[in-house]
């Protein structure tokens, strides 16, 4: 059987996803932190449906300190109130080599569940001791971990597996599912593969803001875009639960945001989420943390149009004379 039978078998409605939205972390225009808008983006995800995680690449995790981090996980547990379970990104610093143990039990301490981020210390190491180091890291986490391989396209410290240390991650029964953010279609199907052949219970996170219909094909989310529009994406999961063909077109509306906000350079992404929910009523300004790219402001014109066949406007006129035409 080729390739691509193998991949047309894999289509299945009727099941139901576990997705996951890295939330933006919301700045105010002095460069400051909008803890409150913080809050509210965070509840929002939650009462839509969806899982959250935070201290990831949309949350400017890599440019955060180890203090702030914590500060981030603190508010998410105020927001999200006791015993809600949520994702955190772990970072190995500021000491790379005792890897990411410190952030994984800060992380725990909190009640929610590691993301093992990846950093330069990992690159150049055989798979054999890339695995040893995420096997040492889940020993502080009771409930397991997700691991976690990011394309250098989104950030420079990503790293994307070879198979055998895919292979060697499967082994670790501590690590739970793995997010792959390597934008290829083609490498996330033969994860998907060996997922099923050497370990069914994994769970591979699709982090392809580019293919979101990677859930049809077996994956569960772990999206950046997610945060973009939390509910579109919770209506979007129900229709592929309930096997109901309008999964497609909410599936379609939603890429269409996701090709937008994505686009080259992907970076970017992050300032198209803030223009995007401020556009949308969910923020009161689109400011980001001030090393983050940016995007220019004509792309609210994009974004209204995204906005739009997403049915997220309640007054579109008023939409576009208010929080797109001063940006232009």
């Amino acid at each position: 059987m080729s390739d691509l039978a193998r991949a047309w078998q894999r289509l299945a409605g009727g099941r139901t996803l576990h997705g996951i939205a890295a939330a933006l972390l919301p700045y105010r225009e002095d460069g400051s932190i909008a803890w409150g808008a913080f809050a509210r983006h965070v509840a929002a995800s939650h009462g839509a449906g969806l899982a959250v995680a935070v201290n990831m690449d949309t949350g400017f995790g890599d440019l955060l300190s180890p203090k702030q981090r914590e500060s981030v996980l603190d508010a998410t547990r105020a927001a999200l109130g006791e015993g809600v379970v949520f994702w955190a990104g772990a970072y190995a610093d500021p000491d790379p080599a005792a890897g990411w143990r410190r952030s994984v039990e800060a992380i725990v301490a909190r009640g929610a569940r590691p993301v093992l981020v990846q950093s330069p210390a990992l690159r150049g190491l055989a798979p054999a001791e890339k695995a040893a180091r995420y096997a040492a890291a889940a020993e502080a986490a009771p409930e397991g971990v997700l691991a976690f391989e990011l394309s250098p396209r989104f950030a420079p410290h990503g790293e994307i597996w070879d198979a055998e240390t895919f292979a060697r991650v499967l082994e670790l029964p501590a690590i739970r599912g793995a997010k792959h953010s390597s934008l290829d279609r083609t490498l996330e199907l033969r994860r998907l593969a060996a997922r099923d052949a050497a370990r069914p219970d994994f769970r591979v996170y699709t982090g392809n803001d580019l293919a979101i219909d990677m859930v049809a094909y077996g994956s569960d989310y772990l999206l950046g875009l997610a945060a973009f529009a939390p509910a579109a994406f919770a209506a979007r999961d129900r229709a592929l639960a309930g096997g109901a063909l309008d999964f497609l077109a909410r599936n379609d509306a939603l890429q269409h945001l996701g090709n937008v906000g994505f686009r080259e350079p992907i970076p970017a992404y992050k300032h198209a989420a803030a223009q995007f929910l401020h556009l949308v009523g969910e923020l009161d300004g689109d400011a980001i943390h001030p090393r983050a790219p940016r995007r220019p402001g004509s792309d609210r014109v994009l974004l209204f149009d995204c906005a739009r066949r997403l049915d997220l406007l309640d007054d579109p006129e008023r939409t576009w004379r208010e929080r797109v035409e001063p940006y232009l």
